[in-house]
């Protein structure tokens, strides 16, 4: 079977930067919502964007810690979301929506990993809640606003490689396991770009999901260093071995997906390292992307669901 889940030379690596993969950009009058977009990669992020001259909406959940964090960046509004509760969805959708304006970049940069078992929302497992309902519901209420040609970016991880979804159990209720909760729900982020890239791409909007490969930022708050050192992340003295990457450098990536001319007429992609990676390899490496996060059937089954959970669906 063909695929164009294959790199297509972007001249860029995993340590080139947001700032470099934006060299040359003008984003001027361009607007953007990063969600997570004042902590970790999501901040570099929001920063890179805005120096490029784009207008950043950074919702958060922690206001006070948005505030503290973006002070001083010009072109950035901080506004209050919280991705477990389907309420200030609502309502942060219908507050953006009332002041008419259009979105031309969705960055889903906020998230949860490995946490310990806990419900959101309506009962939702809390990563597969956070992660992708959260999400889900969010890009469906703002459609309205979303711009031609825009581009939706699902932030995933290779910890999709983890769990496919669990259709079986997808709440953990005969037993929660936090690695796989957090696979399933990378798994998600994927499927979702998959389907919504074809329900857009009529309108020049593409989807891609993406690895922004492994950084130290609060996403490891849940995490003992026992634990890091184990699988090999860390070393006893809490330093990143191996292929970490800083901040700046976990947001090239997303970034990249965001506005790159080498993406024009693509989508539904999984990339990392600033450029479309390649299908997993057959002996089961933890490398490039697996079949069952890009396959059309899935997706579509898991937007039917995410649809129900959530009580929205833009294109039904």
């Amino acid at each position: 079977m063909t695929t164009a889940q294959h790199k297509i030379g972007s001249g860029f690596t995993d340590t080139s930067t947001a700032t470099e993969v934006l060299h040359g950009i003008d984003l001027t009058g361009k607007l953007a919502l990063v969600t997570g977009g004042y902590s970790g990669i999501g901040l570099e992020t929001t920063k890179a964007l805005a120096a490029a001259g784009a207008f950043v909406v950074a919702p958060a959940r922690r206001r006070a810690v948005a505030e503290e964090a973006l002070a001083g960046i010009e072109n950035v509004e901080i506004d209050e979301l919280d991705l477990g509760d389907p309420e200030s969805i609502r309502t942060f959708a219908d507050r953006f929506l009332a002041t008419g304006r259009r979105i031309d970049m969705i960055i889903t940069s906020a998230g949860v990993m490995a946490s310990p078992e806990s419900r959101v929302g309506p009962g939702w497992e809390a990563q597969f809640g956070i992660n992708h309902l959260g999400h889900f519901a969010l890009v469906n209420r703002l459609w309205e606003a979303v711009a031609d040609g825009a581009r939706i970016i699902s932030v995933s991880s290779r910890g999709h490689h983890f769990s496919p979804i669990r259709w079986d159990d997808i709440e953990f209720t005969a037993g929660y396991d936090k690695w796989q909760a957090y696979g399933q729900a990378k798994t998600a982020n994927i499927l979702f770009a998959v389907q919504l890239d074809k329900f857009g791409r009529d309108r020049g909007i593409r989807a891609f999901s993406l690895h922004p490969g492994r950084i130290r930022t609060n996403l490891i708050r849940h995490l003992e260093l026992r634990e890091m050192v184990e699988a090999g992340f860390m070393d006893t003295e809490g330093n990143m071995v191996g292929d970490a990457k800083t901040p700046e450098q976990g947001a090239a990536t997303q970034v990249w997906a965001a506005t790159s001319p080498l993406l024009d007429g693509m989508g539904g992609l999984y990339l990392q390292d600033c450029d479309v990676a390649e299908p997993a390899p057959a002996d089961g490496t933890i490398a490039g992307v697996r079949d069952y996060a890009l396959d059309p059937t899935e997706a579509a089954r898991l937007w039917v669901l995410s649809a129900d959970r959530t009580g929205v669906n833009a294109f039904a």
